[in-house]
């Protein structure tokens, strides 16, 4: 069984790791854009045209399952994506967990991008699924860049940039932005030190192990973490067979991905 997943840069990492946990038997392939990253500055036309490319050519190593694993490219992308590849290969795309985290009740923020924050897109998703929770949006400026060029300086002073915008007494935090996951220890330790004496610890909700597990049921198969680890990887770097961004092997989930054999 073959997984794809695509972004423009590692922020398909966390989801990647998700389903190499669930399924370490899994061959897994990472289609990233290199030559067409940051695709959040772009307009919804070229951000399609990127990202229909780069699911392309993950499409031709024939993978049971694709997953759009960016919040941007969901946005903009995904009718295009799923119209060229499905019924054949299903394709999954990446929604910020509004819903379940304003099923635990308690005041929300969601992180995102700029381009994502305050977007129609957003505000449909509160006004669906947010069932009347109070919710901040926070936007990030910045962060999603830091953390693709793990810069921890960077991602210190977006970090801190955006809890400053986040109420204190909020009770869970939405990653809108997968790369945001990479670093949910910096959030953390962020929004711990703005206090929060006598209030209960901070729940966050991102998407990775969500995608991971609607992938399998996609493909009709069943979580397995004891499996053996014979799962392979491989790497497109916007279309070019390459290895691992040297960047993803500075945090835990392309460590645990970079450990796995390279296909052939």
């Amino acid at each position: 069984m073959k997984i794809a997943l695509m972004d423009s840069g590692i922020g398909l990492l966390p989801a990647a790791a998700a389903v190499r946990r669930l399924r370490p038997d899994a061959d897994l392939l990472l289609s990233n854009d290199p030559d067409g990253m940051p695709w959040g500055p772009r307009t919804p036309e070229d951000l399609t045209a990127r990202a229909l490319a780069v699911a392309l050519a993950a499409a031709e190593h024939r993978p049971a399952a694709l997953i759009v694993a960016c919040n941007t490219a969901t946005v903009h992308a995904l009718p295009a994506i799923r119209a060229a590849l499905e019924p054949d290969i299903p394709v999954i795309g990446t929604v910020p967990a509004i819903k379940p985290a304003a099923a635990a009740g308690g005041k929300v923020a969601i992180w995102a991008t700029p381009a994502t924050t305050g977007s129609a897109y957003q505000r449909g998703l509160i006004r669906d699924f947010a069932d009347g929770a109070e919710v901040t949006e926070v936007p990030c400026p910045g962060l999603a860049d830091a953390v693709e060029h793990a810069d921890p300086e960077a991602v210190d002073r977006a970090v801190a940039a955006a809890a400053a915008l986040t109420p204190g007494d909020v009770r869970t935090v939405v990653l809108g932005c997968t790369h945001y996951e990479l670093v949910e220890n910096r959030i953390l330790a962020a929004l711990q030190a703005r206090g929060r004496a006598g209030l209960p610890p901070l729940v966050f909700f991102g998407s990775a192990d969500a995608v991971a597990a609607q992938a399998l049921r996609r493909v009709g198969a069943e979580p397995a973490p004891d499996a053996d680890p014979t799962g392979t990887l491989s790497v497109l770097l916007s279309g070019r067979p390459g290895p691992i961004p040297a960047t993803a092997l500075g945090y835990a989930e392309g460590r645990l991905l970079g450990s796995a054999a390279p296909a052939h």
